[in-house]
């Protein structure tokens, strides 16, 4: 085996990015602190084309030094936006027929591995807080939850590790089904 070069690596120009179809996936951060998960995320979301990130709460927005150091330039492919309020966003979401899926540890949860995607639907992914994770507020207006199925002592993952797993899981999903 032989490293590929980065110029053998097809990858699309930023106009040919904005105008490619995306992945039926929409990503929402609530209240992340940290700028290098934000921006940790906005390169995931780049790799598997996703088709908007919210950025709510506290959740810092691009231009940011702090996040360019971990996008790379996502921020200028990926689409995304600022609500300050994650309950509006997601009312406005349901609307738009969007199913809300929140990421985190709760009662009736589906593991990540049971969950299967539907045919025409299109999938917001909660991801909260580092420290106090998804809101019970956001938890209870969302269609479902979504647990990581953990095996060790810690119980939890980097919200950007999260993030990865779960997008990378659907979208996954979404391309065997060609959804």
């Amino acid at each position: 085996m032989r490293k590929l070069k980065n110029s053998e690596l097809d990858r699309l120009s930023v106009n040919d990015f904005k105008s490619v179809k995306k992945t039926s996936l929409i990503i929402i951060l609530d209240n992340i602190r940290s700028l290098n998960n934000i921006g940790s995320v906005f390169r995931t979301s780049d790799a598997f084309l996703i088709e908007k990130i919210y950025l709510c709460g506290i959740t810092a927005t691009p231009p940011n030094k702090d996040i360019h150091k971990t996008a790379l330039g996502s921020t200028d492919t990926v689409a995304w936006e600022y609500i300050e309020n994650t309950i509006d966003l997601i009312e406005k979401l349901k609307t738009e027929n969007i199913k809300i899926c929140s990421v985190e540890q709760a009662e009736n949860a589906t593991m990540l591995n049971d969950f299967e995607v539907e045919p025409n639907t299109k999938y917001a992914l909660v991801f909260g807080n580092e420290v106090k994770g998804v809101t019970q507020n956001v938890v209870n207006n969302s269609d479902v939850v979504i647990e990581i199925p953990q095996f060790g002592t810690k119980h939890s993952l980097n919200i950007s590790v999260s993030c990865g797993v779960v997008v990378w899981d659907l979208f996954s999903k979404l391309k065997s089904n060609n959804l």
